[in-house]
């Protein structure tokens, strides 16, 4: 069964003539253990679909089921409960919460989900271990770099252990190295039983997922498995 499944997925900003449909009937499942991205120009629609997988905007019709339940749109307190628990979110330009340092940002998301601050913490340098950056954890965010602090950011998103990963554009502005070491801890994420989900324009990006889904002008044109070894799709 997919853990998160879509199912003829619009959303509509504004009324009349000057209407635009970010998303047009889009349907598709991921299940977990699944590395899928997200591929397609600018104003594709990536970004509403990843908002609305992630429970910060509704649809204009259409719906999401997750873990087999249809999620309710209006049913805050039921969203919430799914951030908290089930959902891990990447956003392209960080998110850090600017007064506390890598390892406190890293901690928000168990300690909200019920985790104690000891474990919390544990988790935090354990993640931090993974990208490299254990010397950093007392830095604050304008202490770090770009990449330091994307690695932050995908560090936190994954502290509480979620079912379901969703990540915009997380390599958008990193270098290569910096990319790679986002994409290999998301891909590790998945291997680990995660559902992940990339939004990302950049073509070599795609060499690490297992799946390709292409948007073109909030359509889905494209659903591709790719077989790869090493981070790198095979020829």
């Amino acid at each position: 069964m997919n853990f998160l499944q879509i199912t003829s997925l619009s959303k509509k900003y504004g009324e009349g003539e000057g209407a635009v449909h970010a998303l047009r009937g889009v349907s598709f499942g991921v299940s977990r253990g699944e590395f899928v991205a997200l591929s397609g120009p600018s104003g594709c629609g990536k970004s509403s679909l990843l908002s609305i997988g992630g429970l910060v905007m509704s649809p204009s019709s259409g719906g999401i089921s997750i873990a087999g339940e249809k999620i309710d749109f209006e049913n805050e307190q039921g969203l919430a409960r799914y951030r908290r628990t089930l959902l891990g979110y990447v956003f392209q330009y960080f998110n850090l919460l600017p007064t506390l340092t890598a390892e406190e940002n890293i901690t928000v998301t168990p300690l909200l989900a019920g985790v104690s601050s000891r474990d919390a913490r544990m988790r935090a340098r354990e993640l931090l271990e993974q990208v490299g950056l254990s010397h950093r954890c007392e830095h604050r965010p304008h202490q770090l770099s770009g990449g330091e602090m994307q690695r932050v950011a995908v560090c936190r998103a994954l502290a509480h252990r979620p079912h379901l990963i969703l990540a915009d554009e997380p390599t958008g502005n990193l270098d290569t190295k910096s990319g790679h070491a986002v994409l290999d801890l998301l891909k590790r994420a998945a291997c680990e039983g995660a559902a992940v989900i990339m939004a990302t324009h950049r073509e070599d990006s795609l060499a690490w997922c297992g799946r390709v889904i292409r948007l073109h002008d909030g359509e889905l044109i494209d659903d591709e498995c790719i077989r790869f070894r090493d981070g790198h799709a095979d020829g």
